[in-house]
């Protein structure tokens, strides 16, 4: 027998408003009364649930505190391995204007990303690049009266190779030690003597910078990151010796005695001198 739907039940719970219709909103299933009625019946039964009240629904969550931002102004400076990546040749130098000494050179593999303001290391000495023409492979850097003086880029000439290498970059391999370019003083060739394939090199230098140079530690000698194998405190001179490869990558070979070239040492002896002049041991001893 087929049922039929049942009639319409009558709703028993019938409420009178007045003509202000009380407004019911619902929030995540709950229906908040906004508005009150201004007349009620009675109803047939009450709910037992009270009307939330709004701050328990819209929870206010604390915002997290900004981390505060710091705004520096340090330059990152220039760093280089003391691995040279070519030798150079000097096409010009000398006064392009008045008060303006500058030095173009010619280089290939230096000039592969180059950019004005770039820094390369020109025989260990960091210079700016100030010009550049890769179609003609060369680049200009500028001297000032204080490099002249502290270097040994004066006795540079047309023709005169120079060993480059380019700043380090973040992906460069570390493959000598820290070099900042900023050469501390020259040094005199005093004896260059071969050993088998090898090459024996006395340098003479101050003691101003002797003191800081020890066996096996690094210096730079024209940027070329070497290591020093004797210290000769009565002759205020120390050596090293290059290799065979070493020889046809830099032109150390190419000079001659009573030559000078380019120092660096290494900056931690100059860090440690600090500490200790500045009484930091004293310090940690009285503490």
């Amino acid at each position: 027998m087929a049922l039929s739907c049942p009639s319409t039940l009558p709703y028993r719970h019938h409420r009178k408003i007045s003509t202000t219709t009380a407004k019911l909103t619902s929030i995540s299933g709950i229906s908040v009364k906004l508005s009150s009625p201004q007349t009620h019946s009675k109803s047939a039964h009450h709910s037992s649930l009270k009307q939330p009240p709004l701050s328990s629904i819209f929870i206010k969550h604390p915002e997290k505190p900004h981390p505060p931002r710091f705004i520096t102004n340090n330059t990152i400076k220039s760093l280089f391995t003391g691995i040279v990546e070519e030798m150079g040749t000097v096409k010009q130098l000398g006064f392009d204007q008045d008060n303006s000494f500058t030095m173009k050179i010619q280089a290939t593999t230096v000039l592969e990303d180059v950019h004005l303001g770039d820094s390369i290391s020109v025989n260990g000495t960091c210079l700016t690049v100030t010009e550049f023409d890769t179609a003609s492979s060369e680049f200009s850097v500028g001297l000032s009266p204080e490099t002249l003086r502290k270097t040994s880029l004066i006795e540079l000439e047309t023709g005169s190779l120079v060993n480059l290498e380019r700043a380090l970059s973040p992906s460069t391999r570390m493959g000598g030690h820290f070099v900042q370019g900023h050469v501390d003083g020259t040094g005199v060739i005093a004896d260059m003597a071969p050993e088998g394939d090898s090459l024996w090199v006395k340098v003479k230098v101050g003691r101003e910078l002797l003191k800081y140079i020890v066996p096996k530690g690094f210096i730079a000698v024209d940027g070329a990151s070497l290591t020093v194998v004797d210290v000769f405190d009565e002759e205020s001179s120390f050596n090293f010796m290059l290799v065979a490869y070493t020889q046809q990558n830099v032109v150390i070979p190419l000079k001659k005695v009573g030559q000078k070239v380019n120092l660096e040492v290494d900056i931690l002896g100059k860090y440690v001198e600090r500490l200790l002049s500045s009484g930091f041991v004293d310090s940690i001893k009285s503490s």
